[in-house]
């Protein structure tokens, strides 16, 4: 009964097995031409729905399509006779128009081709290679983004205080507070301020300081009392260790390093207190062990040399300087200078002498910006001293770190070299000569006085003016310099001569300076005392 069932649906229901019938005349391509074109002369019927087409993209020669339309590798031996039947193909049958049921068809690829028999590349996608921009681009370097923009400004102090304190309000952390603190108080040194506006930001920092202090922060104790400290509370500038030193003493018991150095500073020289030395050497050693450079070159010091109540001690000494020097800051060169000048010449059988070792020291300290090791290392290049090679450009170097530091004697040897020059490594410049030796000789400098008076003399780097000659030798003359008085009882000697032609050849004489100003060796004319190198 099912069966009869089954074969009534059968003949009611057109199957897609009947298709069959009218695919009968259609001739199948070869497998290995894999044609769609029909040999009969109509035209040709539609393909059966299974029948699957291959795409006319030509696919890598280890690849492959099977009857389904999925990919498949082909091996060595199978690869050749692919390859032969693709060509036929592409060469014989025209362009299908059956579409693909397993996949969609390649996109074509960016490299170009031919309208006609256009071959598509293997890849789906569009290599980046294709894509790649050069560095040179526009798009690279195109630096507009970074450009400010039309309302950009600089803050100003009383925008920046501003933006400060609403910080500040934000947070209770004292940190935050001291900052703004110390901003005020930087910001009323500046000269652009008014005085009122000056005095106003002292006093908010100050302020600010002292509830930060009452409620023990460290930092903001040492700030303050170094404002005590500087005199800028006091109406005459006066210092007022009163109120620097107690501070002082909290901030050290909080660990604070330069607190605990300037509170032994106070009780050795008794600023604010009476003078301890026990004390002193209490906070210094305090400050040590909180690695401060300064109080280790305090203490080794002492202990060389016996002081601050100490008994002598070379080894505790030298212990001392070496952990200063190897924690030298530019604010605390002072250990390695000391250490230089000990092993020029060696102390005892704990210091040795080494010579080498001394121009190092003195190195470091220099590049510091120190200007003793400055000055010390200018000599030694200057004269050849500790086993150094003469270099005049070396020496005008290390002259000019200690000049820039205010060292008298380093000027006097700058003028001294620019005057004599070391062709091609330092060229001679009268004005830069005169320039250094004003320096020297504005801070009371016996030997640049003559040297300035011997300039407006002559006329070196300047212009001649025999008057201020005289003053400047009256002033060298003073502090016993005997080439500023000869100098200047010469000049009132030849001012009382009757003839000025007289006094004029007298003068040229004792000057060393040849009437005749041709082919004349411009340091021969000069004292030996003002000239550098060689020539002195």
């Amino acid at each position: 009964m099912i069966s009869g069932i089954r074969n009534k649906l059968k003949s009611a229901t057109p199957s897609i097995r009947s298709s069959k019938s009218i695919s009968d005349d259609i001739e199948l391509p070869e497998t290995k031409s894999f044609s769609t074109s029909s040999t009969s002369n109509g035209p040709a019927p539609p393909p059966p729905i299974h029948t699957v087409h291959r795409p006319t993209d030509t696919l890598p020669a280890n690849l492959s399509r099977n009857s389904s339309g999925s990919i498949q590798s082909l091996s060595s031996g199978a690869r050749s006779s692919y390859q032969s039947g693709d060509s036929q193909h592409e060469a014989s049958s025209p362009a299908s128009s059956a579409t693909s049921l397993s996949m969609p068809p390649t996109p074509p690829s960016f490299m170009g081709g031919s309208s006609t028999g256009r071959k598509y590349h293997h890849m789906r996608y569009p290599s980046n290679a294709s894509l790649s921009l050069s560095m040179n681009s526009e798009i690279f370097m195109n630096h507009n983004h970074l450009k400010p923009g039309d309302n950009a400004e600089l803050l100003s102090y009383d925008k920046t205080i501003n933006l400060y304190r609403e910080n500040a309000k934000r947070s209770n952390d004292p940190n935050i507070q001291c900052d703004l603190a110390i901003y005020l108080y930087e910001s009323s040194k500046n000269n652009n301020k008014k005085p009122e506006e000056k005095k106003a930001y002292m006093h908010e920092a100050v302020k600010m300081l002292k509830n930060l202090a009452v409620h023990g922060h460290a930092e903001s104790q040492y700030y303050l009392a170094n404002i005590y400290a500087s005199g800028a509370t006091h109406k005459s500038g006066k210092p007022d260790f009163g109120n620097a030193f107690p501070l002082f003493v909290q901030a050290a018991k909080r660990q604070h390093a330069d607190a605990a150095y300037r509170a032994a500073k106070c009780h050795e020289d008794g600023l604010g207190c009476f003078k301890n030395k026990s004390k002193a050497i209490q906070y210094y050693k305090l400050a040590a062990t909180l690695n401060h450079p300064g109080a280790m070159y305090r203490l080794g010091l002492a202990a060389i040399h016996g002081s601050l109540g100490l008994q002598r001690n070379v080894k505790d000494g030298n212990k001392w300087l070496k952990r200063a020097a190897a924690a030298a800051t530019p604010e605390y060169p002072h250990a390695l200078h000391e250490l230089g000048l000990l092993h020029e010449k060696g102390l005892g059988n704990i210091i040795f002498k080494d010579i080498g070792y001394s121009v190092q020291l003195y190195s470091k300290a220099a590049e510091l910006g120190y200007a003793p090791s400055a000055y010390r290392l200018g000599q030694c290049y200057e004269f050849g001293y500790l086993n150094c090679q003469k270099d005049s450009a070396a020496s005008v170097y290390y002259y000019t770190i200690a000049a820039r530091q205010g060292n008298d004697d380093a000027c006097l040897a700058l003028s001294a070299w620019y005057l004599t020059g070391d062709e091609p490594h330092v060229i001679a410049s009268e004005e830069k000569a005169y320039f250094w030796a004003e320096i020297a000789a504005r801070k009371g400098v016996a030997k640049a006085q003559f040297a300035m008076g011997y300039f407006a003399e002559a006329g070196v780097g300047r212009s001649k003016d025999l008057k201020e000659a005289m003053e400047w030798y009256k002033k060298a003359s003073s502090q016993g310099d005997d080439q500023a008085r000869k100098r200047l009882n010469h000049i009132v000697h030849s001012m009382n001569e009757p003839s000025s032609s007289a006094t004029s050849s007298t003068s040229n004489q004792n000057m060393n300076i040849p009437t005749s100003t041709s082919h004349v060796n411009h340091t021969a004319t000069i004292p030996s005392s003002l000239l550098a190198g060689e020539a002195r």
